[in-house]
């Protein structure tokens, strides 16, 4: 499948500063949210709004089109390829980011093995973010997209991120709109408010969010 043409192809009516407006206020909210990182790792870097607009001290990103080096900022370490064969440092970040990436996957089997990957790299503590399409409230769109394959669900995602040894420690069915063709307004005043007024995701949220933790397995419960 030739990513770079898809994605060209993808968000062709997009304008990129409407992108970067929005990914630089998502990244301050998972910058928070996982505890303010020093090391962070996103694990598909696609044009790299969240991880050139994340504050944390050290940046990495993996992707698997050569077309990144483009995107990243001088300081952001790139590794470039299948992020389910790659060399990555186990115990070492503080977070990882993932965010529209699992429904790429080719079944729910590499989920689970690309979620017990990321619970290596964590250090003990370790706080993972996802956020991906909810199958359950976007099924009509779901496969718009030439590279979506495994459905998934806010049920479904939790039982992965459970078997792959995380504690759940927040989750919402729904958050962000489902992609960047419409959905979220482009006034950063208007996307700060949307992103602190959960209520709101309710009715126009089409992607879950979980934040979850790394803890050894044998404490890891269910809440």
């Amino acid at each position: 499948m030739n990513y770079d043409r898809i994605y060209k192809y993808r968000f062709q009516l997009v304008s990129h500063e409407k992108k970067k407006v929005i990914w630089k206020i998502i990244a301050d909210y998972f910058y928070e949210q996982l505890g303010r990182p020093v090391r962070i790792l996103d694990s598909a870097g696609g044009m790299c709004e969240f991880i050139n607009a994340v504050p944390s001290e050290e940046r990495w990103t993996v992707d698997i089109v050569d077309e990144v080096r483009k995107f990243a900022a001088p300081e952001v370490k790139l590794v470039i390829g299948d992020v389910l064969k790659v060399e990555l440092p186990e115990n070492y970040f503080d977070a990882v980011f993932i965010s529209n990436f699992l429904e790429h996957l080719r079944s729910q089997e590499e989920v689970a093995f690309f979620l017990e990957r990321m619970h290596r790299c964590l250090k003990p503590g370790g706080k993972l973010g996802v956020i991906g399409p909810n199958f359950k409230y976007c099924y009509r769109e779901y496969f718009d997209f030439a590279d979506h394959t495994v459905v998934l669900s806010e049920l479904g995602v939790a039982e992965h991120l459970y078997g792959a040894g995380f504690k759940i420690n927040k989750s919402y069915a729904r958050f962000l709109p489902l992609s960047f063709r419409g959905g979220l307004p482009v006034h950063p005043f208007l996307v700060n408010l949307y992103m602190r007024m959960p209520f709101v995701w309710w009715v126009l949220g089409k992607q879950f969010l979980f934040i979850a933790e790394k803890v050894p397995f044998e404490k890891t419960k269910i809440n």
